[in-house]
């Protein structure tokens, strides 16, 4: 698990894959280095209401675990794709992130992250 602290710059609505799968995606702004980086988290299922009282601009600590799939097209081309799934995400009061808090978090304080359901969706 890793976590990363900035400021929320995009906050997109839930989007219904399927009738057993959802997820919601925003953007957070990393200004701890040289250049900004804006980065893209994806919620998914019941965790798609932690973004409902968050607002933009507002500083953040994003809890995620990287995840990485490997997706056959059916011409047969084969693809991977990255994501960075949230699991908690909590307000901050102020100040500038510092290089710790982008660092991974030790792994005996992770969870174990299990995927329901096994479909052919690219993400």
């Amino acid at each position: 698990m890793y976590t990363l602290v900035g400021n929320i710059k995009v906050i997109n609505d839930t989007q219904v894959i399927s009738e057993k799968f959802r997820k919601r995606e925003f953007v957070v702004t990393d200004n701890s280095g040289q250049y900004p980086q804006d980065v893209l988290f994806q919620l998914t299922q019941d965790k798609t209401d932690l973004l409902n009282d968050m607002q933009l601009n507002e500083m953040v600590s994003v809890s995620f675990f990287i995840r990485g799939r490997e997706w056959t097209s059916p011409s047969g081309e084969v693809r991977y794709f990255n994501s960075l799934d949230v699991w908690k995400i909590e307000k901050q009061s102020g100040g500038m992130p510092t290089p710790q808090d982008m660092s991974p978090a030790s792994s005996d304080s992770a969870e174990t992250f299990v995927e329901e359901g096994d479909d052919d969706l690219p993400f």
